[in-house]
């Protein structure tokens, strides 16, 4: 590619840098403001209701309605966790909104002041 061609493709480019710098959030704020600006992305938060230990020899064999049987049972508390740290715990209960989902009713919430 000969100079004048790195340039023909450049300069389109630099033409919408200065736009593109102004439209980019200001990220000079102080700590509040980059702190306020992280709140509003989400976070998956996993719920471990229990675990289960079988053989490989189970595990291939597992089919469709096949049955798992955790170490858990159906009143024990439930765990939530953001990758792998432990933040609360609670128990499962069905929303009464008539949509047939779960929530969590949180009984225990680790300290996250120090973050997450």
């Amino acid at each position: 590619m000969s100079d004048n061609e790195l340039e023909a493709d450049i300069a389109p480019m630099a033409e919408t840098l200065p736009q593109a710098q102004a439209d980019a959030p200001d990220m000079s704020g102080g700590p509040a403001r980059r702190q306020s600006a992280f709140m509003g992305v989400p976070i998956d938060v996993m719920i471990s209701v229990g675990r289960a230990k079988p053989l490989v020899s189970e595990l291939v064999q597992l089919r469709r309605d096949s049955v798992l049987t955790l170490d858990s049972k159906i009143d024990d508390p439930v765990e939530l966790y953001i990758g792998e740290r432990l933040i609360a715990r609670g128990e499962l209960q069905e929303m009464d909104d008539g949509s047939g989902r779960l929530g969590v009713r949180l009984t225990e919430v680790a300290d996250l002041s120090n973050g997450v």
